[in-house]
Parts: structure tokens; sequence; C-alpha cells
């Protein structure tokens, strides 16, 4: 399932050619992104239509390199900056929270310790959430099931969710496994009885793992298992727990909201590399969040 970037138009007279010593700013790469003017972002942002848009940084700056990750952390910041990189695509926020709330943060010691080195690396942070889970294929799921092997076995699209059939029943134990290993999971959980037969799998990626995504797809006869990657665990969790001990053959696998979205992330500086082929472009990876004690 081939897809380009999430917005293919141009802006600054650039042409569909590249050339491996043409320049660009980050308003140009802005606008390939999101189709719009970085004032139009700004105003979008006040308006509370949508997340995404310029974090920090100029929009007449040239990009000297790019980084695209799931979220901007410390370390994130440090090696985008080794690697010569001067901006970093983000899919999560800055400064922890979904809607950009960093004036609650102006005294607090990581807050200030972060944007000094956003300020000393002169790193520009675009945030692209919206805009990539919104075009017609969630070019974040589109990454998940090319890491899982699993394009050619949709059955089902619809704005936030897809249906896989596997060519054969695999179960539930050594299907979670194998997600485990494709993903490089340090752990994943799941619901159900670990020996059920599993076919017709559910997918829902980041945090679409409510019972208002997912029941609909549970509660289908053709669905054996949903893949999340998280959710409130009093929803979905309960209705396994409920439906395992009246008998019934349904499972859940939680994979991490953070897991369920890098490998998007991976592909999108697939894409980037070979769209921007004189910039560096370059995928850098999260460490765990958690760890099991």
């Amino acid at each position: 399932m081939e897809t380009e970037l999430p917005h293919q138009a141009e802006h600054g007279g650039n042409s569909q050619t590249n050339s491996s010593d043409r320049t660009y700013t980050v308003e140009q790469i802005l606008y390939d992104l999101f189709d719009v003017d970085a004032a139009t972002l700004i105003e979008r942002r006040h308006q509370g239509t949508t997340v995404d848009g310029l974090e920090t940084g100029h929009v007449d700056m040239i990009v000297t390199g790019m980084v695209t990750s799931f979220s901007a952390s410390q370390r994130v910041i440090q090696h985008a900056a080794q690697l010569g990189a001067n901006v970093i695509i983000a899919h999560e926020g800055l400064f922890y929270s979904h809607q950009d709330q960093r004036d609650q943060l102006l005294d607090d010691p990581v807050y200030k310790q972060k944007l000094q080195l956003i300020e000393q690396t002169n790193m520009h942070i675009i945030r692209l959430h919206d805009a990539i889970h919104r075009e017609e294929r969630d070019e974040v799921m589109e990454g998940l099931l090319r890491r899982l092997e699993w394009c050619n076995q949709v059955v089902e699209e619809t704005s936030t969710h897809t249906i896989v059939e596997l060519p054969q029943a695999i179960q539930l134990d050594h299907l979670a496994a194998e997600i485990k290993q494709q993903l490089s999971a340090t752990y994943i959980r799941l619901s159900g009885q670990v020996e059920q037969q599993c076919q017709r799998i559910g997918v829902l990626v980041g945090y679409r793992g409510s019972a208002a995504l997912g029941l609909p797809l549970l509660s289908r006869e053709d669905v054996d298992v949903l893949i999340v990657g998280e959710g409130p665990e009093w929803e979905l969790p309960e209705y396994v727990r409920d439906a395992v001990e009246q008998g019934r053959a349904k499972a859940l696998i939680m994979i991490g909201h953070a897991e369920s979205e890098l490998p998007g992330m991976q592909w999108l500086a697939e894409r980037l590399a070979s769209r921007y082929n004189s910039i560096n472009v370059s995928y850098v990876a999260n460490e765990p969040v958690f760890r099991l004690v």
C-alpha cells in the first residue's frame, strides 16, 4: 500500500524535481507537511482546531538536517544535534501535554533545562500529530501494519481502525510474542485465554483503545482479538474479562502508545529522505519510558 507524504504541495517556487544542492527553509517543510503556511498553522492552533505546527524556532531558518521521532525528548534533541540536524518532527507534544500548556511550567526545572537545550542546539521542533492521522489512510497505522508485515492482510479500513485477517489462525500467546519481537518491545500486555485461536484482528493505534472505539469491534463475531496502543484499563480489559468468564473467545493485546506509533514515524523518515535528497533525514527511536520490576 504505497502512499505519499501527508501533503505534497510545493511552496516558495519549489519544483517536484529534487537536486542534491537544494536548500529548504523550515517554512517550506511546514508547507509540504500541512499544505498551509506557518501563519495559518498558528491561527489554527490558537483556535484549538489542531495541535500541529512549529513548536520552537523560526520559519525562515535553513534546514541542515531532519529527525523524526515519537517525541522530542531530551535524548532525542541531543541525538539530533549530534547528527547535525536542526529540525525534529515529533508526533507527540513537546512539554508533557496534548495541548500546548507550557505556560504552567515556566518555573519548572525540567522544563527550563529542556528549553535551554533547545535554545543551545537551535532546534526547530515541528509537531505532526493531527495531519498524519487524518490522511485518507492513517499514516501512523500504515507504519505499524508495515512493521508487522500485515499490509496484504487488510480486509477493512476506516479513519480509526483496521481489520486484518491472517492466512491461518495463531494462538493468542504466540501472536503476542511475534508482535513483541517485531516491534522490539520491552513488554506487551494481553488479556484473554492464551490458547485462544486468533485470525481476524482489529487494530487501533495510539490512545484509541477506549470502549467507544474498541467495543464496536470486539463485540463483532468476526473479530477475535483487538490490538491497541493504550486506553482506560477499566473499559476494554473489563469487557474482555467478562467475555472470557462467560466462555467467549475474545482477547485484547495492549502494545503501548509509543510502541504502536513509533513505526509510523520511522516510515515517515524514510519517505522524507526520498523526497529531500539534499537533506540528511534520520529516525531516532525513543527509549522505552517504562521498565518492568
